[in-house]
């Protein structure tokens, strides 16, 4: 049986929602990671450096009850026409991490987003980002184009704000395309990309392909084989500019198994184990530590975890649920699983 320690992980996008939800998705986290960065998309969206504050305070007060957790939630906020440069101050000073730009209408929760037609009027708080040190996390999609060309049709802002602020740190999340890697790769080393286990794995067919599979459906969608080769490459690759975020984004079964089901695909639970596998039938488990517990935590300025995690080679599998939501995989054999501490 063959075993990998590795420093504990870190998930630099995460959904955790709200209300109910809070009293399980922190802790499918929690478990494996040892930060993660909380998208501030929810319901009544996370604007202001307060709102993280309050946001982030729920959370722990999720976790408090289990001790033996060492978790830290990295906070953000999400950019909307009213943000400003005072709003982006005020939040660093708050310890915010990030601000969220959506692209109105593009995903999940995103009304309150910027269309893309305005997004000038966001310069002087991008400005502010770059003084603060605060990072700047993109969903990259433009909405108005067919769902497969959003991505690549996205990506001339990318460029133009890795132009227009040159020592802005940008992180391009869950990129699915060739297009997007390349042009991550393009940009100077303030440009990085996340890259999501979901989409190592999947395919567009494996969405619609003959028939629907409504727990495979997320936004930016899964595309070709050609596009999941060169974000597995990239992954393995070594290259820092490509580290780990989850976009672990769950939803009641309801809400994914009906007539206009949610996009989002819960994979908090079996995200580690399920890398592990994809970077060892690819030859590449060696660099698994990199891509989870480095890259990602050097791009944002953070200290490396200084305690590990032991995968564990074991057939097993995952129970269809977790909280409200469907696990992701559930129904599929995995190779590796995290010992117990």
């Amino acid at each position: 049986m063959r075993e990998i320690t590795i420093r504990r992980p870190d998930d630099f996008h995460v959904h955790f929602r709200d209300g109910n939800a809070l009293e399980w998705t922190p802790s499918a986290t929690a478990h494996t990671f040892a930060r993660a960065l909380v998208m501030p998309n929810t319901v009544v969206p996370i604007r202001t450096g307060e709102d993280a504050l309050a946001y982030k305070q729920r959370i722990m007060d999720v976790l408090l009850p289990e001790p033996s957790i060492v978790f830290e939630p990295l906070m953000t906020i999400m950019l909307t026409p009213e943000t400003t440069p005072e709003t982006i101050v005020r939040a660093r000073d708050c310890g915010v991490t990030a601000a969220k730009l959506y692209p109105r209408g593009a995903t999940t929760q995103s009304a309150h987003g910027v269309v893309l037609s305005e997004l000038h009027a966001l310069y002087d708080a991008l400005a502010s980002m770059q003084e603060t040190g605060m990072v700047l996390c993109i969903h990259g999609e433009d909405p108005d184009v067919p769902i497969l060309e959003r991505e690549n049709a996205f990506l001339p802002v990318l460029i133009d704000f890795a132009d227009a602020f040159p020592r802005l740190r940008i992180v391009m999340e869950h990129v699915t395309t060739r297009a997007a890697a390349a042009t991550v790769m393009s940009l100077s080393e303030r440009v990085a990309a996340t890259i999501t286990a979901h989409h190592l794995r999947l395919t567009i067919d494996d969405v619609i392909g003959g028939r629907i599979r409504p727990h495979h459906f997320c936004l930016p969608v899964a595309k070709t084989a050609l596009d999941r080769k060169t974000l597995r490459d990239a992954a393995m690759s070594g290259n820092p500019k490509f580290f780990f975020g989850s976009d672990s984004a769950p939803h009641p079964v309801r809400s994914k198994e009906c007539e206009e089901g949610a996009a989002g695909i819960f994979s908090a639970p079996v995200a580690l184990p399920m890398l592990a596998e994809t970077f060892d039938d690819s030859g590449h488990l060696d660099r698994l530590e990199d891509f989870v517990s480095r890259f990602g935590a050097e791009f944002y300025g953070l200290p490396l975890n200084q305690y590990g995690i032991t995968l564990v080679e074991k057939r097993w599998s995952i129970s269809s649920l977790w909280g409200y939501a469907r696990t992701f995989g559930c129904n599929e054999p995995l190779q590796w699983t995290v010992r117990a501490a």
